[in-house]
């Protein structure tokens, strides 16, 4: 029976190291931690690249409204000048007209 306690007791021991035994590698954890470190930097990388597009984004399409209203503004512009230029037609044919009735009545 004694024996019985001494071998109990040596197991009860070994156990005892074994739960104090640590089985990390240094080396190892230190690898985890420099990725660690890694993926929070391309984290912080990747939110500062999103927030970046965004406001890309959001520029690129302010400058495309502007562009739509430049466009616009054009195309009324060239309009106007259209229609003034039929004015100016029909005023030069009216003149005509009427110069040519001047002309009919004094001869």
């Amino acid at each position: 029976m004694n024996s019985m306690n001494e071998k109990e007791k040596k197991l009860i021991s070994v156990l005892d190291e074994l739960k104090n035994l640590k089985l990390t590698n240094p080396e190892l954890q230190s690898n985890v931690e420099k990725l660690s470190k890694q993926k929070n930097q391309l984290e912080i990388e990747k939110n500062e690249l999103e927030n970046k597009y965004k406001v890309l984004l959001e520029e690129h399409e302010i400058l495309s409204k502007k562009i739509d209203e430049i466009k616009n503004k054009e195309k009324y512009e060239e309009r106007k000048q259209m229609e003034f230029s039929e004015k100016i037609d029909e005023l030069s044919q009216e003149t005509d007209t009427l110069l040519e009735e001047i002309d009919k009545w004094q001869m």
